[in-house]
């Protein structure tokens, strides 16, 4: 293996992992500034209440993109063990 090809691999790994972790990490900025803002607004100050709602969003969007992310995983590693032949 040579250089470039590592240093492909760790571009295609990064590609892959911001593509995963992208939406989720949208939506709990989202919802951290809609909180935020009401937060600003209504002058409360409760730790809970910003802490709370993202948690919500992040566990459902796991459970829905869930499926979506272990896929994309897969056909990754899979793909990255298919070249290890033409490695050598």
């Amino acid at each position: 293996m040579t250089q470039g090809q590592a240093l492909d691999f760790m571009n295609q790994l990064m590609w892959q992992a911001m593509i995963i972790a992208g939406p989720i990490l949208a939506a709990i900025l989202l919802v951290g500034l809609v909180v935020s803002v009401l937060q600003a607004t209504t002058q409360l100050q409760e730790m809970t209440l910003s802490y709370v709602p993202k948690m919500l969003v992040a566990g459902l969007l796991l459970i829905f993109l869930g499926p979506w992310m272990v896929g994309r995983m897969m056909q990754f590693a899979i793909s990255l063990i298919r070249t290890i032949p033409s490695l050598g």
